[in-house]
């Protein structure tokens, strides 16, 4: 009698190896996500041993308020870290994008709608020009988006007569104010754009493009790739978000300021690289850009909840920044031995 049947596996336990594979597969592709994830959750528990309000409703809801101009920034940044860009800009074209708002809403009388689309327009003009100077003046990233910020702090002063713009249309209010089942829904918009560019960036052709951009530019040239047009479209979204930003902040409060966006280029920097994206390009994932937009947040809400002076927020976010980078990359790199 044959007892090749004895020693085959059972159809159960064919199956398992591969289940095994996919899960591995699954835990591999988004280790550092998970690994962000359980910092983002041990920092939300430690808050909530020391602040009994952490996880009240209105202190959570404010916290995804609080969040939404830095997750709009911190998509336009990601996209343009992962060409191997940096976008210093961002800050500055908040606040001249806010002005160019108010001026259309205040002096033209232009309907929210069309005065909303014409500064993020006029943002994503200005972002375009930096990926111009990048691709065909072949100037440093860094070099470019510097100098533009000075231009748009200058443009915003210049065109304001340095003046914050006041008395904004009521309607533009609705905007900050507006809820879905009790949840702000500025942060349910933010959710959408981080979902749409994950989408962008994982099956289509343009997303894995700006991948192959940042991992090796020369490599992508010889495969026939559009780096330039790539390129400027990554510099020209983080400029049409930038504006997107300002038109949130001038829904708060129906005002905006010349100084408005002031240090949101360091703060979205910080949140792309929390979440694990490269500042050489080619690694990174908007599920990570999320999740550091979301500890950011706590840092920032945490401190507040602890009464930290506001002139020491500066160094605890500074010094947490680097510690949660430095933790990473010694712990991507353990990974990578092991994996070898």
């Amino acid at each position: 009698m044959s007892t090749d049947h004895l020693n085959a596996p059972a159809s159960g336990d064919a199956k398992a190896p591969a289940a095994r594979r996919r899960h591995g597969s699954f835990l591999h592709r988004f280790q550092l996500e998970i690994r962000m994830f359980v910092l983002l959750m041990a920092l939300s528990v430690a808050l909530s041993l020391v602040s009994s309000h952490f996880f009240s409703l209105g202190n959570l809801f404010n916290l995804m308020d609080q969040s939404v101009v830095t997750g709009i920034a911190a998509i336009g940044q990601t996209f343009v870290i992962l060409v191997a860009g940096i976008d210093l800009s961002v800050g500055a074209l908040t606040g001249v994008a806010g002005i160019v708002l108010g001026l259309a809403l205040s002096s033209a009388g232009l309907p929210v709608p069309v005065a909303i689309a014409a500064a993020i327009v006029f943002g994503g003009l200005m972002g375009l020009v930096n990926g111009l100077f990048v691709t065909f003046g072949r100037i440093a990233p860094f070099i470019v988006t510097l100098g533009m910020m000075s231009i748009g702090r200058s443009l915003a002063y210049v065109i304001s007569n340095g003046n914050s713009i006041s008395s904004l249309p009521q309607g533009l209010s609705y905007i900050g104010s507006a809820d879905l089942f009790g949840i702000p829904a500025n942060f349910l918009f933010v959710v959408l754009l981080f979902a749409l560019a994950w989408y962008y960036l994982t099956f289509t052709k343009g997303g894995r493009t700006i991948y192959a951009i940042g991992s090796n530019i020369e490599a992508a040239r010889a495969s026939g790739l559009k780096v330039s047009y790539y390129t400027n479209l990554a510099y020209a979204v983080s400029g049409a978000l930038a504006a997107l930003a300002s038109v949130m902040l001038a829904s708060r409060l129906l005002s905006i300021d010349p100084i408005a966006g002031n240090g949101l280029e360091l703060d979205s920097i910080a949140a792309v690289v929390i979440g694990g994206a490269s500042l050489f390009g080619g690694r990174g994932s908007m599920i990570g850009t999320f999740l550091g937009v979301l500890i950011m947040g706590l840092i920032r809400n945490g401190l507040n909840l602890l009464n930290v002076g506001p002139y020491w927020q500066g160094s605890a976010i500074g010094a947490i920044i680097i510690i949660a980078v430095l933790a990473e990359r010694i712990v991507t790199t353990r990974l990578n031995r092991r994996g070898q």
